[in-house]
């Protein structure tokens, strides 16, 4: 299966030089956006793609970095191109992405009063891959980021791991590398300070070497040019590039 993956940004949430930590993966015939925060419509509008060039949303927690853009995606698919978007999203997640981040600035009586009358859901569930098109398949995986919030890292066509906000879990990554056949791993990177929510650059260079080969750091912040040549043998993911994967 082939696909490309262009990143809308490679930031993180308090970033300013880089958009939120959002990506579109394409196949010949479809397009799925990988989250949709605050600045994903800016962003999407420098790269000339419109909402309606998008298939489908799938969305790994709730922040306001992966969802904050979810509500003018609504409004302009509902009004403008007339048509619902589809939403992967975890089967946990979904009454608390209405309930507790949409519904306040979505809601019009009669008209949107519920999650459905917006989006086409499809549930996700830990450990069920799912068939996004003939050429995207997707398996959410449980990660640790906030105590006590959902939040879900993706297995892309059984090689590519693609993080979700997450504390540093060397287990996990040599599950993948050893026993699922994981050749690619986009992970984000906090550059400096403690990892209590995020993996740090420090806890990512005590991977072993085969790890670190494969490793492309995102989610970072705006120093991250500082560290160009600190990140082992890791590289940095760069925003908009187009990334072939087989």
């Amino acid at each position: 299966m082939s696909i490309q993956l262009q990143m809308l940004g490679t930031g993180s949430a308090f970033a300013r030089r880089y958009f939120n930590n959002n990506a579109l993966i394409y196949d010949k015939e479809f397009t799925l956006l990988i989250d949709c925060g605050v600045t994903a419509p800016i962003a999407l509008h420098q790269l000339n793609v419109s909402f309606d060039d998008i298939d489908a949303v799938l969305i790994t927690h709730i922040h306001a970095d992966h969802v904050g853009g979810l509500e003018e995606l609504a409004f302009t698919m509902k009004f403008k191109h007339k048509r619902k978007m589809i939403l992967y999203i975890a089967d946990t997640l979904i009454d608390i992405l209405w309930e507790h981040t949409l519904k306040g600035g979505l809601y019009q009586k009669g008209e949107i009063m519920t999650l459905e009358d917006i989006f086409i859901i499809i549930p996700l569930s830990p450990g069920q891959a799912q068939f996004i098109s003939d050429q995207i398949h997707v398996e959410i995986l449980p990660t640790e980021h906030i105590p006590g919030k959902m939040s879900y890292s993706l297995y892309l066509n059984e090689h590519i791991f693609y993080s979700a906000d997450m504390k540093f879990n060397p287990s996990l990554l040599a599950y993948l590398v050893h026993e699922r056949s994981c050749d690619v791993i986009l992970h984000d990177c906090q550059l400096t300070g403690s990892g209590e929510v995020h993996s740090t650059l420090q806890e990512l260079l005590t991977l072993p070497e085969d790890i670190q080969r494969i490793i492309y750091l995102m989610h970072y912040g705006d120093n991250k040019d500082e560290f160009i040549d600190a990140t082992g043998s890791m590289t940095f993911l760069e925003q908009q590039r187009i990334y072939e994967y087989e």
